[in-house]
């Protein structure tokens, strides 16, 4: 091929590309709501479309709660209520994600079928909750089969349809009964060749819990053995993984070309959104989604921080490997001690955006007049009429058409991430700190989220399957209490490369199978992390030898859990002070190869945490300007589509506050003033600014 000829086919490929990439890339924002035709107490559709209008929403999502309202009898269909509100939001210019009605079973389906209701570890599962269902039962799969099909034939033409939705909030839903058990015995047979092995790997001869025949084999329900229960859990994740695989292939026989399939995962719940889900993986599942979806609920009014907006966000992100996501519920007003203060509304809306969410979506647009979610208010209140929260979204939905172009499709990279492992995360809760303990997983891992979102400093989410772990700088290590040997070796490797470890206690402690191992501790990193144990304990009036950290007496503590920690060639950051175990370090950091690893063996405050990280992060070449702001003065950044930094500040203070803009100069987007490098910007109380750097 010519010289010539072969630049301009290279052009031609690059400018088809980009081409390409732009134009799978979304087009605009997302404003909507989840939209209930059914749930109205009188008509008034035609209403609701055009208050939808008057507030900027483009977006319903709608049919994810009718299975009974769409299939009344067996067999017998009726789209009615379907049809109207899809024709009637394309009449209104609002486009529309239909989900599949599945999480909800009908009447007569347990009627007829009454094994389609989860036995659980409690007993069997009654009619009336939604998510009560056994996800692998053979007649529940038929007949949701049936009826996504029926909804997808119907429905499949339809030119406001923009995505489709499968299930809600997926789960296992705790099914454990008989049947399960037994698909749980053929798991078990492909992933262990010979019950010799299993037996061995599992430690089933403690208690003469040995299996010596697959027909012997208990019910893991109330089983002792955390090798058992945890791998049992590791298979109720994957029904789930597979679940949504199964719906989002058949819904992908029918959907046309740019039309995509989500699922709205959710996280732990603490009363609102808190951590990484326990039931579900949440990167195994998303593989099969061509967007990931989320569900973010949290505190509001003087507790609003946008800690859960941002970890919400940072989950979904990081599940589709840094690709934009859905939010597809969130509150508007919520329960009663969620109803925004002027201008949260607003504020929390354009956090989503700062994460890369590319839509934000209303749980949900009406209040509903009767059974369980009647004090979970929606966007409107009962009386349907205009409120102080109705009318702030009105604002947001203008914002959202006027700066769509430079908001969506928001690029982040980030060089810090924390990883986290479904299987990690399962066997720590079964152990805890101990018989009684009541702290879980999540209560490690975040506060030193927390922590890191204090400072600024922005961070993914991966876990072990994530292949490209060696592009970070930093990796955040909460309680990796069962790993294999290959991923501890992975983590050493990237030590030596110049990677920065911060591990907490109970890390290495176990395999993947939850089987302490036999070495020193903490196992295989501790070649990494330059220091051993053998020996933990419950602190007892134990601090910090000598304040090192300097956060003061109150902050200066250890508690809930310590290992006694002996150097080998690692320095101590932190002695314990006590008369028996102030010879012990508390926390060590080893410079190995090009990198470091940081141990942190003992629980301690938050102020202690937010300490250690900033060495760690300094240590990694990677604080910057924005570490200048701290909170309640929150910034995030990307790159937008025109390939301009964008930079996002918010006030989460009933007080003003003040920034130092540190970047290139540019334009305020809400105002359109232009921002001069190193000059201040005034943040209102519970107020924002979005900067677009100048070329």
């Amino acid at each position: 091929m010519h010289k010539l000829d072969y630049l301009l086919l290279s052009a031609f490929l690059l400018i088809a590309g980009t081409v390409m990439a732009q134009s799978s890339a979304q087009k605009k924002l997302l404003f909507g709501v989840a939209y209930y035709d059914e749930y109205m107490p009188y008509e008034r559709l035609e209403k609701d479309v055009a208050m939808m209008n008057e507030s900027g929403i483009n977006v319903v999502r709608i049919a994810e709660s009718t299975w009974s309202t769409v299939e009344p009898q067996d067999g017998v269909f009726d789209f009615s209520h379907i049809d109207r509100v899809l024709n009637a939001m394309h009449k209104g210019g609002i486009q529309v994600i239909i989900g599949t009605p599945t999480y909800a079973v009908p009447t007569w389906l347990v009627r007829k079928y009454p094994d389609v209701l989860a036995i659980t570890p409690t007993g069997p599962n009654r009619y009336g909750p939604r998510q009560n269902m056994d996800i692998s039962n053979k007649n529940f799969r038929i007949h949701a089969e049936r009826v996504i099909r029926k909804i997808m034939e119907h429905v499949k033409d339809h030119p406001a349809i923009i995505g489709y939705q499968v299930d809600n909030e997926t789960k296992a839903y705790n099914t454990a009964g008989p049947a399960v058990q037994q698909l749980f015995v053929e798991y078990m047979k492909t992933k262990f060749s010979s019950l010799d092995k299993l037996n061995k790997a599992f430690g089933l001869d403690y208690w003469s819990n040995r299996i010596n025949s697959w027909d012997d084999f208990p019910s893991a329900v109330g089983t002792v053995n955390a090798s058992l229960s945890s791998e049992f859990a590791r298979f109720q994740r994957q029904l789930v993984t597979d679940y949504l695989a199964w719906q989002a292939k058949i819904v992908n026989e029918y959907k046309k070309p740019g039309q995509f399939v989500t699922q709205n995962f959710d996280l732990d719940w603490r009363g609102y959104s808190y951590g990484l889900q326990t039931e579900v993986d949440h990167f195994a599942a998303a593989k099969a989604m061509d967007i990931a979806g989320i569900d973010i609920y949290h505190p509001t009014q003087g507790q609003l921080t946008g800690a859960e907006i941002s970890l919400g966000g940072d989950v979904a992100r990081s599940m589709k490997g840094g690709k934009n996501y859905l939010v597809i519920e969130t509150e508007a007003q919520g329960f009663p001690q969620w109803v925004p203060y002027p201008g949260q509304l607003r504020l929390q809306a354009f956090s989503h955006l700062a994460s890369g969410a590319n839509m934000l979506e209303y749980w949900h647009w009406h209040s509903i007049h009767n059974s369980a979610e009647t004090y979970w208010k929606g966007l409107l209140s009962h009386d349907f009429e205009p409120n102080p929260t109705y009318t702030e979204a009105q604002t947001i939905g203008r914002d959202f058409a006027r700066l769509s172009n430079k908001l969506v499709n928001l690029k982040k990279t980030n060089q810090v991430a924390i990883l986290a492992s479904s299987e990690a995360q399962t066997a720590f809760n079964a152990f805890s700190f101990g018989w009684g303990a009541k702290e879980k997983w999540n209560d490690i891992a975040r506060p030193i989220y927390d922590a890191l979102y204090r400072m600024n400093v922005s961070v993914d989410f991966a876990d072990p399957s994530t292949s490209n772990l060696e592009a970070y700088k930093v990796l955040i290590v909460p309680a990796l209490y069962a790993a294999s040997d290959s991923l501890l070796e992975r983590l050493n490797r990237f030590v030596k490369n110049g990677g920065h470890v911060y591990y907490t206690f109970k890390s290495g402690f176990s395999d993947e199978y939850v089987k302490v191992r036999t070495t020193r501790q903490p196992g295989i990193i501790q070649e990494a992390c330059g220091m051993t144990y053998s020996q933990f304990t419950i602190p007892d009036q134990v601090t910090l030898k000598g304040d090192p950290f300097k956060v003061g007496a109150a902050d200066n503590i250890v508690k809930t859990w310590m290992e006694l920690v002996t150097p080998t060639t690692a320095k101590v950051l932190a002695y314990y002070e006590h008369p028996v175990w102030g010879t012990y370090a508390a926390i060590t950091q080893n410079d190995f190869g090009k990198g470091t690893a940081t141990y942190v063996g003992c629980l301690t405050s938050n102020a202690v945490t937010e300490k250690v990280l900033e060495n760690v992060i300094r240590k990694a070449g990677i604080w910057g300007a924005d570490q200048a702001t701290r909170f309640p003065l929150i910034t995030k950044s990307g790159v937008n589509q025109q390939g301009n930094m964008i930079h996002y500040y918010f006030n989460y203070s009933a007080t003003p506050g003040t920034i130092t803009y540190p970047y290139k100069t540019g334009k305020e987007l809400l105002s359109n003033e232009t921002v001069q490098s190193n000059k201040s910007v005034t943040l209102e109380p519970w107020g924002m600014a979005i900067i677009e750097e100048s070329r």
